[in-house]
């Protein structure tokens, strides 16, 4: 008989993100799913049934039809929160009224203010708040802010890409490129993972200024406002260090980050979802160019370390640490205010690239 204790979950929305967490709170090791709540009982049950056949819980959670309901269960401890951003502050902050600890989908919100609304009630009601920034708790990134201390050297530059391509369909109706529910469109989905793996490389350092470009929106309804389909942008920071990023709906599958230093080369070519199998990877280049006489030779330098740490859907993957990781911390009794910090920077920074771009690209001060 397993006698560790557990946090006990509940899940508001049936989200395609969900499914794969769904996997992750039983795979976590210190976390049990009660319940899943949607507006419509019938989706949830259907939610519920399919996981279960794939992934199997060794309860079944409960099926609900009523988010406030949910949240007034004694048998809950955190809520997964996987609501369109449109809809995400008033339900967190409604969590949090109700004493429950709030996991919650990027982006945090519409603007920092949300966030930091967002924030201000958790602190109040005293529960724990965090995105699912699942990268953050994987064994990968652990041993790589080893490697950019000790090998990379001083940061110069950081590049990062995460993309996929959407088709005409999607632009047209999926919840991703709707105005009202998500406004930030790839900005926010996906732009999001590349400013936090930025800024952690930065050691959270505030960008002094940003600039943002949108290369190409979509608005799906006349009422609805215009979203990014295509961005990027850049950021300098005061040690002189810069940093380049793209997000998009519209090109092919890329989620790869490199970190420039004086020393070396880190790269990771899937710093986002881990390609699929039972080790992760990074590569570290330290290229040298050795001239011979009338010889020129540029020697590669690449050392590949692989780490015994699977993909997805297995113990020790990334998205259980993320459970596992917010489990230990309810279940010990205290806040951890680095989690909603973190996202309220980036958040920050995010809404700057986004004022920029609005304003033809004009460089924003991080400090007005």
């Amino acid at each position: 008989m397993n006698t560790t204790p557990h946090c006990r979950w509940g899940i508001l929305g049936a989200a395609f993100i969900a499914r794969k967490n769904w996997q992750a709170i039983r795979d976590a090791g210190n976390a049990t799913l009660v319940a899943v709540a949607s507006r419509d009982l019938s989706r949830a049950q259907a939610f519920i049934d399919e996981c279960q056949s794939s992934a199997p819980h060794p309860v079944l959670p409960q099926a609900m039809d009523n988010y406030d309901a949910l949240l007034a269960r004694t048998d809950i401890d955190a809520v997964y929160i996987p609501l369109p951003t449109g809809l995400r502050k008033e339900w967190v902050i409604r969590a949090a009224q109700a004493g429950k600890h709030v996991l919650v989908e990027k982006p945090v919100g519409i603007h920092a203010d949300d966030v930091a609304e967002i924030i201000a009630a958790c602190e109040k009601h005293h529960v724990q708040f965090m995105d699912g920034v699942m990268f953050m708790h994987g064994q990968r990134l652990q041993r790589l802010r080893t490697v950019i201390d000790q090998d990379v050297g001083q940061v110069r530059h950081i590049a990062t890409q995460f993309s996929f391509k959407g088709d005409a369909e999607f632009q047209r109706s999926n919840i991703r490129a709707h105005g009202h529910l998500e406004p930030l469109g790839a900005l926010g989905d996906l732009g999001w993972y590349c400013l936090r793996f930025t800024l952690w490389a930065m050691n959270y350092a505030t960008p002094t200024h940003v600039t943002g470009r949108i290369h190409s929106e979509t608005q799906q309804t006349a009422d609805s406002p215009p979203v990014p389909l295509e961005f990027s942008g850049t950021l300098t920071f005061a040690d002189g260090a810069s940093a380049s990023f793209y997000c998009s709906f519209t090109t092919s599958n890329a989620q790869w980050a490199i970190v420039s230093g004086d020393k070396g080369l880190l790269q990771v070519s899937d710093f986002v979802l881990p390609f699929s199998g039972p080790q992760t990877k990074f590569s570290l280049t330290r290229s040298q160019f050795v001239l011979d006489r009338c010889q020129a030779n540029m020697h590669e330098g690449r050392e590949v370390t692989t780490l015994d740490e699977p993909s997805n859907n297995a113990p020790g993957s990334q998205e259980s640490g993320l459970f596992r990781t917010f489990s230990t911390l309810v279940l010990s009794g205290k806040t951890d205010p680095h989690w909603p910090q973190i996202s309220l920077l980036t958040q920050r920074v995010l809404d700057a690239c986004l004022t920029s771009a609005r304003a033809n690209s004009q460089v924003v001060s991080t400090n007005d």
